[in-house]
């Protein structure tokens, strides 16, 4: 089996953690050795990284940690490289955490003769409609330079990889693995088991009896949180509540803006799977209005426990939705459009739950956790028979 020395976040809670922490449990399910490394300072003053080869997790220092980026302290490099000298992996993966480490793998792991592959995952928009997609875009362009020198770079879609193809990256590199979900734990609440259920009927008893509509994600620009707010306040959602789980720059702002409606739950950050799972279980609608996407764990989440689901075409988003898994949205006039939306789901709970049913089956059909593994087990098999690409 495959030892993959894996460079990742473990916190702050996002996409990338969840990503990297849902994959190596499911690589080592399957017999492979992980070792994760991240960025977490040492606890105690003086104390060292952790760098014994049997020791599976590994720390780095670093100077400032968020959900969007990481700065590393500068001795991070130089650590990293006395790990892997010790770990003596078969394989780096790395979840790229917009960091300046990122550009400094390449050399590293050539040096050391370790294949190196990459997951890049920052949100896109092909179209370029908003000032938001605009700036991703300008992420991207920095990064197609370094990713060349990478032996595969892993995107969730094929217009992702379009998007870094048009700006350097060889086409040999990339490799198309999307996103992949536990279907045995995300699973529509009649299928749960019992332990499960007793959170569902916890959470169910906080949401009350109204029919549950759905927003689970990071609250900031580029997921357009204000304009399902803004069309919720413009429509009559008798007997509907939308519940807001998350938090970010904007939770504040927006809550003071918007926190007065009757029918809006501002649950805040959740960080219990169960507690999740069992929202996810509730709701009737789930809605993703981004500007930006990758390709939304959260949505596959809620496609996977049978909701309804609303997402713009940002990403990969619109094409996980295609074809009758869900309603797709444009970017431009998210408010607009779900002004018109909003009451057919109201009205139509036939729909919802057909909808529901399409957007389980979709993800039975392209999205798990067991093809996901599969392809990454492939592609890793690949690698570790080959010597790494020349620069």
């Amino acid at each position: 089996m495959t030892h993959i020395a894996w460079l990742g976040k473990k916190t702050p809670f996002c996409g990338n953690v969840t990503y990297g922490l849902s994959t190596t449990e499911a690589l080592r399910a399957r017999g492979h050795q992980t070792s994760f490394i991240h960025f977490d300072n040492p606890k105690a003053p003086g104390s060292s990284t952790s760098l014994l080869a049997n020791d599976p997790d590994v720390s780095l220092p670093y100077l400032v940690k968020s959900q969007v980026y990481t700065i590393p302290s500068p001795g991070a490099q130089r650590e990293l490289r006395d790990s892997l000298e010790r770990l003596q992996p078969d394989l780096v993966h790395a979840s790229l955490t917009l960091s300046p480490l990122d550009f400094r793998l390449p050399e590293l792991c050539q040096q050391l003769q370790v294949p190196l592959v990459a997951t890049f995952h920052p949100p896109f928009d092909a179209g370029l409609r908003n000032l938001t997609a605009g700036t991703q875009q300008l992420t991207y362009q920095l990064y197609a330079p370094a990713l060349s020198r990478y032996d595969r770079v892993i995107v969730f879609s094929e217009l992702q990889a379009d998007v870094l193809a048009r700006l350097g990256v060889r086409e040999d590199r990339l490799a198309v693995i999307p996103n992949g979900v536990d279907t045995t734990q995300w699973r529509p609440a009649d299928a749960l088991p019992s332990a499960i259920g007793s959170e569902l009927q916890r959470v169910r008893s906080r949401l009350g009896t109204e029919r549950v509509f759905l927003y689970m994600g990071r609250i900031s620009t580029e997921k357009n949180v204000e304009a399902l707010l803004q069309a919720w306040r413009l429509v009559d959602t008798a007997g509907c509540r939308l519940v807001i789980v998350g938090d970010g720059p904007l939770r504040s702002t927006l809550q003071n803006s918007y926190g007065q409606m009757e029918n809006v739950l501002w649950w805040g950050y959740e960080s219990d799977l169960a507690t999740r799972v069992a929202l996810l279980q509730s709701a009737e609608v789930f809605l993703l209005p981004s500007l930006v996407e990758g390709l939304s764990l959260a949505l596959l989440e809620a496609m996977a426990s049978g909701c309804a689901c609303v997402a713009t075409d940002a990403g990969a988003d619109g094409e996980v939705l295609a074809g009758g898994a869900g309603i797709v949205m444009n970017t431009l006039g998210v408010t607009s459009q779900l002004r018109t939306l909003l009451p057919v789901l109201r009205d139509q709970p036939v729909l919802t739950q057909a909808l529901g049913r399409q957007a389980r089956e979709r993800v039975m059909e392209r999205y798990t956790m067991a093809r996901n593994i599969d392809a990454l087990e492939n592609l890793y098999g690949e690698l570790t028979r080959t010597a790494p690409l020349a620069a």
